[in-house]
This record gives C-alpha cells, structure tokens and sequence, in this order.
C-alpha cells in the first residue's frame, strides 16, 4: 500500500517558536513551584506530629483518613505563604548562579 502524501509534512512545525522560549524563566517558574511543594509538604508534616495524639476528626472508624484530608487541604492552602518557599528560593537560585 503506498501513501500519496506524508504523515507529517515538513513545513508543519515552526522551528522559530522553539527559539523564543525563555529557558531562565522556565527554570525559575518551575524552581518556585518545587519550593511551594516543599513548604506543603513541610506544613502537613508539622501538622502530622502535632496532630498525633488529638481528637481533632473525633475516635471512630476513619478518623485517620479524614485527619489526614484534613492536614492535606490547610497544607496545599498555606503552600507559599509561610515565608519557608520564599527562602528556599532564594537561596536556591542564588546558588544556581555561580
């Protein structure tokens, strides 16, 4: 079976697009999303531990799942207001540049 024109045609993609693409502020867009992830990360679990041995999502059957919804949803919610990314950041990117 013999195809009369091509899958792809050459012209099809612009090459200059690629070209335009900042690289650094990519770089810097996603270093500031991992350092926000970090300081989630690091809010549950604070709130982990000092949520152990309370009754915040009461005794019954599934007060740990609900506990950690729980710790889940403020962490994501206070992701980036802590001042923690903000260091991490800096400190990481003024490294990144020597």
């Amino acid at each position: 079976m013999e195809l009369s024109a091509p899958l792809v045609q050459y012209n099809q993609y612009d090459d200059n697009k690629f070209k335009n693409i900042d690289v650094k502020k990519l770089e810097e867009e996603n270093l500031k999303k991992v350092c926000d992830d970090f300081e989630s990360f690091f809010a549950q679990q604070l709130m982990d531990i000092s949520l152990k041995n309370t009754s915040v999502a009461g005794e019954g059957t599934g007060s740990d799942i609900i506990k950690g919804m729980y710790t889940e949803a403020v962490s994501k919610n206070t992701q980036g207001t802590l001042g923690i990314s903000q260091l991490l950041y800096q400190f990481l990117s003024e490294n990144n540049r020597s």
